[in-house]
């Protein structure tokens, strides 16, 4: 059990990364010009970041918590 408890926090810190990356990519495929108003560059920029962590970090807690929950399943049956 402690073998799995090391390297828990680095799985999490990877995850996290690349689940928001996967969400930024995902959300270039929105047309934001009808939605953000004109002249709002950097809002809309700080916009996408915003919405790449929210929607990333929970996907990465979703496969995590999975993850965690699938690995405990032999201890209740065993």
């Amino acid at each position: 059990m402690d073998g799995i408890m090391s390297y828990q926090p680095l799985l999490a810190i990877v995850s996290h990364t690349v689940f928001i990356a996967v969400a930024f990519f995902a959300l270039q495929a929105i047309m934001p010009e009808k939605i953000i108003k004109k002249n709002r560059v950097f809002q809309a920029q700080l916009l996408y970041i915003l919405l790449s962590i929210a929607i990333g970090s929970t996907v990465s807690n979703f496969f995590l918590e999975l993850s965690y929950w699938s690995g405990r399943l032999p201890f209740m049956f065993g």
